[in-house]
């Protein structure tokens, strides 16, 4: 439990900034040191037979001789390796009941999706932690890595768990019927949740290089039973690189976001506009 001092609240702190009157006083006052290591000899000396064998006046007994005695057996040897700095973060539960962290994904329990929750991670562990109780412990992946622990993710027969599902299969099928064939092959399997990015970066490819392309793309895949997003990123990739290039002279211009239909600006028999 730390207890921090106040600024400025010497009350706070007695014993320790005691000692350092004690030290001031009892060392440094009236000496004088030929140079810094003259100055260290004489601290080491001064510990160890006058701060050390004195009587504290809170323990009534010799310093040096508790530190022996009681002490110095219980003490742990000194770490050797630097000391690992965690670092602490926010992240979010996504539908897929998985945290991204340092680019690697990480399993949450409980019905959190949405909610924000704070991360100790440091190079061997990572700690997820919701209102200030640790409800997850998973060890430290590399970037692109997953944790996952099925006790994590909701049971398949639970109404709400199936409904994102369901959604993500309708939203690929308005690209195609074999996009949503794909979409339905990759959740088709005992952990269905741990597939949702994938769907996701189907839908992706769909938005950027066109329903029609990657519909093409999933029929070929789905014919040679290659169920792999990224199979499908990279064919639709090579047909866009494929694409001949704009005659010259052609501009093609995109479609204004506000433009308004040129049938307003038309002059009508009256003459108004």
């Amino acid at each position: 439990m730390i207890d921090p001092a106040r600024v400025r609240k010497p009350t706070d702190k007695p014993r320790v900034e005691r000692m350092v009157q004690f030290v001031r006083g009892s060392m440094w006052a009236g000496e004088d040191f030929a140079d810094l290591a003259d100055a260290q000899r004489h601290a080491q000396t001064w510990a160890r037979v006058r701060a050390g064998m004195r009587i504290h006046g809170t323990i009534h007994a010799r310093p040096a001789e508790v530190f022996a005695v009681v002490e110095a057996p219980v003490l742990a040897p000194a770490p050797t390796e630097r000391y690992d700095t965690p670092r602490w973060t926010e992240a979010k539960v996504h539908r897929d009941h998985h945290i991204q962290v340092g680019k690697a994904l990480y399993s949450v329990p409980g019905e959190l999706i949405g909610e924000q929750v704070t991360v100790r991670s440091d190079s061997k562990l990572v700690k997820i932690l919701y209102r200030g109780q640790v409800i997850k412990i998973h060890p430290r992946l590399p970037a692109g890595g997953r944790s996952t622990d099925e006790a994590d993710l909701p049971s398949e027969v639970t109404a709400y768990a199936l409904r994102d599902l369901d959604k993500l299969q309708r939203q690929a099928a308005r690209h195609g019927a074999s996009v949503g064939a794909y979409a339905a092959a990759l959740l088709d399997t005992p952990l269905p949740w741990t597939k949702m990015r994938q769907v996701y970066r189907l839908l992706g490819l769909a938005k950027k290089f066109g329903s029609e392309r990657v519909e093409a793309a999933c029929i070929r895949a789905l014919e040679c039973e290659a169920i792999d997003v990224g199979l499908i990123s990279r064919m639709v990739e090579r047909a866009a690189e494929n694409d001949p290039p704009p005659e010259a002279g052609t501009v093609i211009a995109a479609a204004g976001r506000f433009a308004r239909d040129p049938d307003e600006f038309a002059v009508d028999s009256g003459g108004e506009q």
